[in-house]
């Protein structure tokens, strides 16, 4: 049972604390990204995850971070976005990778979109004294992705293995 809760709140929980985190300071610390790899490994151990499928798992997230950094190296992702991408990886694994990339992408695409828009009109006297908003409205900063990772890891975790294994019958039942 707590297996059961801890695959369905943990995943979850991370992705909005990415994207809350990202919203309002534009950073995503490190400690995040290592919690995402520990609740992996743990619930992939407890969970019985065979050796063949946690290693596909963590190829997932090391050919993402690979990538991500090189997009980091270019200055077109975060740090912070690439650990975390990676991170979401080794949860998906290559099962369900292209469609996380997909829903990231388009997520990010809009999220851009939506801030270049924002850019152009000024603040609103009352919300200009918000430093987070004042950093969020700066045309000099960059993109919160981390909002869009998480939102398109939001969208698969319904799908995978994860939460299909998890019995909510016994859990409706306590």
């Amino acid at each position: 049972m707590m297996i059961d809760l801890a695959r369905l709140l943990l995943f979850p929980a991370l992705m909005a604390f990415v994207a809350a985190s990202d919203l309002f300071t534009m950073t995503i610390s490190n400690r995040i990204s290592l919690a995402l790899i520990a609740g992996f490994l743990v619930l992939a151990l407890l969970g019985g995850m065979g050796l063949h499928d946690m290693l596909l798992h963590i190829g997932a997230g090391a050919a993402v971070l690979v990538v991500a950094f090189a997009c980091f190296a270019m200055g077109w992702v975060g740090g912070g976005d690439a650990k975390v991408a990676a991170g979401v990886a080794l949860w998906f694994g290559f099962e369900h990778l292209l469609d996380y990339l997909v829903y990231a992408s388009l997520f990010g695409g809009a999220l851009t979109l939506l801030l270049l828009q924002f850019r152009q009109w000024p603040l609103p006297y009352p919300l200009a004294g918000q430093a987070w908003l004042n950093r969020l409205h700066d045309k000099r900063t960059g993109i919160p992705y981390g909002i869009a990772l998480a939102l398109g890891a939001l969208m698969i975790y319904p799908q995978t293995e994860w939460i299909k294994a998890v019995d909510l019958a016994q859990l409706a039942m306590r």
